[in-house]
């Protein structure tokens, strides 16, 4: 395979939820990394070489941590370089010379900030699909606003016609036929002329690239995709996976004497390509002193320049936290700006003010969330009387949260997997009062287990489906989803941009519930959504008081609080195997998968599920497959390297991993059924988008549960491991957990003294801005 100008060979990946190595703050042991596996959930970028090579380490983000290889180390953390507040360029002199270095540097933000605004503001044209958001999520969003704007009718995005709008409070009965999924295929790339491929072949040929990169430059840079990398050629950094000194390498083929260190379409591409790294390991933004310190370790000789030119092309946006938000520009305090970037007053030192960078898309994504979870509080029917449905409930954590439900329009519900009952009784309660209620799933896994609490398969719908329309209500003649109730399940999965379209969707009057588990791992993609919305506590609470039962939910309770503790399990319900090396616990795991756990407990094979730190390393999830595939399903791979029965993980989109199982193949593809719902996946898309499934990361499993889970911890892993992550790999066993275990006191460490980290994000701030009058202190 071809590598490009100055590419180092990669490592392979580690789990944390795309596999690799944390930012600044953030994803370091649990927290979604970028995923070295193309088929993981983050679908992170490679080591690039090209497209069909997906097996490489993730690049650093922030002070430019390195993922090592889970052969010898899952994962590094990465320096986290001091908030620097001081004015990001010194060049032009400051029009008051009285100003201290804060408020300067403050007053140039604003003034930035109104040159962003003016520029956009000229745009005058409807926001196109994709503008700010990606795939489904840029879709609704354009959508909704074509809506909202007049512009067009909501049955224009549709490809049958709607349905009249159903009564407002109709019975659930009438008002939800069933459903049969239908077959679906595996959403294709998009398309590219082959005028433009050409054109971007010829120029990766004369830079020394892989021919291979040429489908997803366009894909990434558009129809001009050429002409773009001729004139700047590290606009290739846009491409996933591509690294700096790639393109680094590249510009020089293609530029010569004429490029350098400290070119500006260096440094723009270089601030763009830190802040798509952070978002890979769920920050939104970063510090602008972390960017600053990831621009010098890249031969920046001036970052603070280049922060400045990057802001001013719009590349990214500044934003700022703590502090006035428009200091007065008279009299400035005369006291230098401390280290902290603390400005003092006349009295008393003000708050430290914290420079952020962000991209775009996280910047509206956060901000149209905020907005419309504002909306959701204020403009909801708070005198809705659910007092008989309240007394009716099976349990009392379910009547408090039907009570709440019926005074808020917005509710965060708390607990673990047996509080999963209580949304299922207030969407029977909800619809009992003839209210359109539903619940909408992480996973098909999760939709099932929804549909059994409720009694209602109609009520439970994937994520996926609702917004895509292929499950639940449909629209209305407003665009808007027809419901008037919607419980989302697993909600510490939510990422911001799939948040901010969910909710730009719910009509005025809507009330949300999101019901998660805290203690699980985050969401594949940017964001930290519901945690943001626990801590900014601007709406109601409720916090299941309904434990896990058995020996499984006592042992994964104890760890949610930082205890490993011992816990009686007479009927074999959890076991320890303990191993010395990766080999034998590569030779018990199988053995456990394959005779142990059916012969005990009755569980075929196929409903356990194997969960292993990293995808890479002596015990990761690509050796474990090749082994348990050789035990349960040898054959000669003559499908794209699958065989019909082979376990598979598919991967649609960034953050998203799907498991199923091969049926067949042809000329339309490999043909998988994915939890009853039959997909097809292009020849062209399968080595990028499907991988083995016997072994999963944590972060794949998140979300779902099998019969028997066995979790997988080779010596090599102990660097990946925190509370979140043992937390959420424990819990994915209903009836039996076994732990390969060979990392020693590791595991007792990580699970006592390793929480999660935090990531970057700017959503809790705005919410805790908003006036929401009737939220709960």
């Amino acid at each position: 395979m071809t590598a490009l100008p100055g590419e180092t060979p990669g490592t392979g990946g580690t789990d944390t939820p795309q596999d690799a190595v944390s930012p600044p703050d953030e994803a370091g042991a649990q927290e979604p990394a970028a995923d070295a596996d193309p088929a993981s959930d983050g679908a992170g970028a490679a080591e690039v070489v090209a497209p069909a090579s997906t097996e490489a380490a993730e690049p650093d983000v922030g002070a430019e941590a390195e993922a090592a290889n889970t052969e010898g180390a899952t994962e590094a953390e990465a320096a986290s370089a001091g908030v620097d507040t001081e004015a990001a360029s010194t060049d032009a002199a400051s029009p008051a010379p009285e100003l201290s270095e804060a408020q300067a540097e403050l007053a140039a933000q604003r003034e930035l900030r109104e040159r962003i605004e003016q520029r956009k503001a000229a745009k005058a044209a409807p926001i196109a699909a994709g503008a700010g958001l990606s795939g489904t999520a840029a879709d609704l969003l354009a959508a909704v606003r074509a809506v909202e704007s007049g512009e067009k009718t909501g049955s224009a995005f549709f490809a049958s016609p709607t349905p009249a709008q159903a009564p407002r409070r109709p019975a659930p009965a009438a008002a939800q036929p069933p459903r049969t999924p239908a077959p679906q295929a595996a959403p294709a790339p998009q398309s590219a002329s082959p005028e433009a491929l050409d054109a971007v072949r010829a120029v990766l040929v004369e830079g020394g690239a892989p021919e291979a990169l040429a489908r997803p430059a366009v894909g990434a840079l558009g129809e001009q995709a050429g002409e773009l990398l001729r004139t700047d050629p590290w606009q290739l950094l846009a491409v996933p996976g591509v690294r700096p000194e790639q393109a680094d390498g590249f510009a020089r083929a293609l530029l010569g004497a004429d490029c350098g260190p400290d070119d500006g379409r260096r440094t723009a591409a270089l601030v763009g390509w830190v802040l798509e790294r952070a978002a890979l390991q769920g920050h939104t933004a970063l510090d602008a002193g972390d960017v600053r310190a990831a621009l010098a370790e890249r031969a920046v000789s001036d970052p603070d320049a280049a922060v400045l030119e990057a802001v001013e092309e719009g590349v990214a946006l500044l934003f700022q936290e703590g502090g006035d938000e428009e200091p007065e520009e008279t009299e400035a305090d005369a006291e230098e700006t401390d280290e902290g970037g603390l400005a003092p007053d006349a009295d008393a030192p003000g708050e430290p003010v914290r420079v952020l960078l962000g991209l775009y898309r996280y910047a509206l994504a956060e901000e149209s969330l905020a907005d419309g979870l504002a909306r959701l509080v204020n403009t909801c029917e708070k005198a809705a009387d659910w007092a008989e449905a309240a007394a009716a409930a099976p349990s009392p954590s379910a009547a408090e949260l039907i009570r709440t439900t019926a005074a808020a329009g917005l509710v965060a519900h708390s607990g673990g997997e047996a509080a999963r009952a209580e949304p299922a009784a207030l969407i029977a309660a909800a619809r009992g009062l003839g209210l359109r209620a539903f619940g909408a799933a992480h996973s098909e896994d999760g939709r099932r287990r929804l549909s059994a609490a409720t009694g209602d398969p109609d009520t439970a719908v994937t994520l996926a489906g609702l917004l895509s329309g292929a499950q639940g209500p449909g629209r209305d003649e407003d665009g808007a989803l027809a419901l008037d109730l919607l419980v989302v399940l697993d909600a510490p999965q939510l990422d911001v941009e799939g948040a901010a379209v969910l909710v730009e969707a719910l009509a005025d009057g809507a009330r949300l519930v999101l019901s998660g588990d805290p203690g699980v791992l985050g969401s594949a993609g940017a964001g930290r959504v519901f945690a943001d919305v626990l801590a900014a506590r601007t709406c109601p609470q409720v916090v299941s008081r309904t434990p896990d039962p058995g020996p499984i939910g006592e042992l994964v309770s104890g760890i949610g609080i930082g205890e490993l503790n011992q816990v009686d399990a007479p009927g074999k319900e959890v076991v320890i195997v303990p191993v010395r090396d990766a080999g034998e616990a590569v030779h018990r795991t199988v053995q456990l998968v394959a005779d142990s756990v059916p012969r005990a407990f009755s569980i075929p094979a196929d409903e356990t599920q194997v969960i292993t730190v990293g995808h890479g390393g002596a015990a990761g999830t690509r050796v474990l497959n090749e082994a348990l595939k050789q035990r349960l399903n040898p054959g000669p791979g003559r499908f794209g390297g699958f065989d019909p029965g082979d376990r598979v993980v598919h991967v649609p989109a960034p953050g998203r991993a799907v498991p199923g199982v091969v049926r067949s193949a042809d000329a339309e593809g490999l043909h998988l059924d994915c939890g009853g719902v039959p997909v097809v996946v292009p020849q062209e898309r399968v080595e990028s988008s499907v991988r083995h499934g016997w072994a999963l990361s944590a972060h794949q499993a998140a979300g779902m549960r099998w019969p028997a889970a066995v979790v997988v911890l080779p010596g090599d892993a102990a660097q990946g491991l925190s509370r979140p992550w043992v937390y959420t790999a424990f819990g994915r066993g209903e009836r039996h957990l076994s732990v390969v275990h060979g990392v020693d006191q590791a595991l007792p460490h990580a699970v006592a003294q390793v929480p999660a980290q935090e990531r970057t994000t700017r959503l809790r701030p705005l919410l805790e801005a908003l006036p929401t009058p009737d939220a709960a202190s």
